[in-house]
């Protein structure tokens, strides 16, 4: 089967299936009632949960070779500035929602205690030095820097008592030290911490390798094979080294990178086969507006929840907010506690679902 350059749809649906499973681990209606599935590992380990943010990171990878592709890879100040800039507005959407959430909570404007890290601004830094070593670096090379870090990270945790769940790890030393406060912490673990930042940047390089390889074809066939292949070794690998390295979500491993990054890989395979090959769509369309609009859809999932958590009235002889009421007056009694909080996590991830389409319908795409 021949193709031509034209976008893939899988790309859209895979990037839209990671989004909507970001929006749905993120907004139970209860966090004490969560499957198990639905949960992140407690330290060491992988669960299905643990897959979706490294999933997207491998796909921003894929999605930043494309971009940079139609400029060449030439590096020139507006290029330079373009990725600057929407690295900064990234970071500082992700610092504008924990300013909005602490100030609901403190009822007033302060920022004593907001998070200057967090997913979008792992994002946005990850992304911000990926897209800069893309176009400064030559590609071949590229490869040996992605080794270079997930190597230089793993003497880091070997030294520094990085697989300690506590605070004598030298990633929880280093972000209490320079960002005190102003992070959050997992048993004193950040898990999206400044030290960890360094495998992040080589997850999305992989990503962006991984997107190389699959664009310099054009046969749709040879670009699963591609991905397969890379894919089962990363993975491979990954699994392999793991009884020396354990795959750990909270730290960003170097096992975690590889591993997730060759499911990720193995994973978009198959969705291209079975949607851009074999054509069976129908099933995918859900996700479409979740995957053209990723991230202004996440934000808003974001803001929805802010509000739900804010919007107060009184009920009977209770003052509840509004994701309180559908929750413990509505799903909780009809469906029970742990059915009832993923209800409330569907019918979430459909309400942003449908300003999604509605945008999508209208052909607006917004660009964060």
């Amino acid at each position: 089967m021949t193709t031509t350059n034209q976008r893939l749809l899988a790309l859209d649906i895979f990037r839209g299936i990671t989004i909507a499973g970001m929006i749905l681990v993120n907004n139970p209606g209860s966090w004490e009632y969560k499957y198990a599935l639905l949960r992140h590992a407690s330290w060491h380990g992988l669960t299905p949960t643990d897959l979706i943010f490294p999933f997207f990171m491998f796909i921003m990878g894929i999605s930043t070779y494309i971009s940079l592709e139609k400029y060449g890879f030439k590096r020139s100040g507006a290029t330079v500035w373009k990725i600057v800039k929407r690295s900064l507005v990234i970071f500082a959407i992700g610092v504008g929602l924990y300013w909005a959430w602490f100030s609901s909570i403190y009822q007033k404007f302060s920022f004593d205690h907001v998070f200057i890290l967090g997913v979008l601004q792992r994002l946005a830094l990850c992304y911000g030095v990926a897209a800069l070593v893309a176009i400064s670096m030559k590609h071949k090379h590229i490869p040996w820097l992605i080794a270079g870090l997930l190597v230089s990270y793993l003497c880091l945790l070997l030294f520094g008592s990085g697989f300690e769940y506590n605070e004598s790890n030298i990633l929880s030393i280093v972000d209490r030290t320079v960002l005190g406060s102003h992070v959050y912490m997992d048993n004193g673990i950040a898990p999206e911490g400044l030290l960890s930042t360094i495998p992040g940047i080589a997850h999305v390089l992989i990503g962006f390798c991984c997107g190389k390889l699959m664009m310099e074809v054009k046969e749709v066939n040879e670009k699963i094979q591609r991905l397969f292949l890379v894919g089962t070794i990363l993975a491979f690998s990954g699994f392999l080294l793991s009884y020396g390295c354990p795959i750990n979500k909270k730290i960003w491993s170097p096992t975690f990178v590889i591993v997730t990054c060759g499911l990720a890989s193995c994973f978009l395979a198959l969705m291209i086969w079975i949607i851009d090959v074999k054509g069976k769509k129908t099933w995918s369309r859900f996700f479409e507006p979740f995957g053209v609009n990723p991230l202004f859809l996440y934000v808003t999932g974001a803001v929805f929840d802010i509000l739900f958590e804010n919007i107060r009235f009184t009920f009977g002889e209770k003052n509840i907010n509004l994701k309180q009421y559908a929750y413990s007056e509505v799903l909780q009694p009809a469906l029970g506690d742990y059915l009832g909080s993923l209800a409330y996590a569907l019918l979430f991830v459909s309400l942003v679902w449908t300003v999604g389409y509605v945008l999508y319908k209208k052909k607006i795409y917004i660009k964060i």
